[in-house]
């Protein structure tokens, strides 16, 4: 698929290559450290609070992208003599409380419901779920390879989801907070689309990963529950959670974005369901059984119909 992008080897030039090569390191990277992101945040359910750690992983993973995120604001901004406007501090609000205390808060809540094979397949779902929302929502039409895909990936989500006989370490309310949060996060990626190209990726993600943060903490405050006490009980799984997997994972997820385009980027979603599951049965033990199998198989075909097509399309531009 890279070489239906780009070419065959023999007609890529050395810097079209290396590029390429840092794009496809970027994807694998990205993927398996996503596909380890459910196993971490259940083993830290079980030591932190839900609000406390939601909070504190994306605080933390704010901090890591600020180096590239000021690079780049003063690129495109203070180089110009130019800033943010408090209009755009505002709408980087919503979007930073969309991914955070409502997004990412019910992906937490139900990863510590149901099982971490289960909601890493279900979250998978979040490009499907963005494409029928930016339908709705935006400009953006609908083709009949785009139907087929939202068919085939809500088809998925009642194999993964067995509703008529749930999986044993699944829970009904656990399985729709995961589906509530695939949904959400697919707004939280169509909002981001309307500012993304004139304030920057790596600004807007870290401003809003940032905000949305402080809002959840401060929500943990006011609630009474803890907010930095005990993150000393497991700061290796901190640590890995806030660093490694948020911030270092959503860096290699935007630089491969940067350095090619989001339909390329998807691919990191198209590469997981199938990591994510095979790291739950060695790490915690579960069972995959074959519904999600089959749900997982559906997905696959669903972003491959997906990101076929997007490619088609720029071909056909180009």
């Amino acid at each position: 698929m890279f070489f239906k992008l780009c070419g065959t080897i023999d007609s890529i030039d050395e810097k079209r290559w290396q590029k390429l090569k840092k794009v496809i390191a970027c994807i694998i990277t990205t993927a398996f450290l996503f596909g380890t992101m459910e196993i971490a945040l259940k083993m830290g359910g079980s030591t932190f609070d839900s609000l406390q750690l939601t909070g504190l992983r994306f605080l933390i993973g704010g901090a890591v992208l600020a180096p590239m995120a000021i690079k780049e604001y003063n690129e495109n901004f203070r180089d110009k003599g130019e800033k943010l406007s408090m209009k755009d501090y505002g709408w980087l609000f919503l979007v930073g409380f969309m991914c955070i205390p409502v997004s990412m808060l019910l992906f937490q809540l139900g990863i510590e419901r149901c099982n971490a094979s289960t909601a890493a397949s279900i979250m998978c779902l979040n490009p499907i779920f963005t494409m029928a929302i930016a339908a709705t929502f935006t400009n953006e039409h609908m083709d009949r390879h785009k139907y087929c895909s939202v068919v085939l990936g809500l088809i998925a989500c009642v194999f993964m989801m067995r509703p008529w006989d749930i999986q044993e370490g699944n829970s009904l309310i656990g399985l729709l907070l995961v589906l509530g949060a695939s949904i959400t996060f697919g707004a939280y990626t169509v909002m981001g689309k309307k500012s993304l190209t004139r304030i920057g990726t790596f600004t807007q993600t870290c401003v809003s990963f940032v905000m949305g943060s402080i809002v959840l903490l401060s929500i943990t405050a006011l609630s009474g529950r803890p907010v930095f006490s005990g993150m000393t009980e497991s700061p290796l799984l901190l640590a890995y959670i806030g660093i490694v997997v948020t911030g270092i994972g959503y860096l290699t997820y935007f630089i491969a974005i940067k350095n090619s385009d989001a339909t390329t980027g998807s691919l990191t979603f198209f590469v997981k369901p199938a990591i994510a599951p095979v790291l739950a049965v060695i790490i915690l033990h579960e069972h995959v059984m074959w519904n999600t199998i089959i749900g997982i198989i559906l997905l696959l075909t669903a972003s491959f119909i997906t990101i076929n097509d997007a490619f088609k399309a720029r071909r056909a531009t180009a």
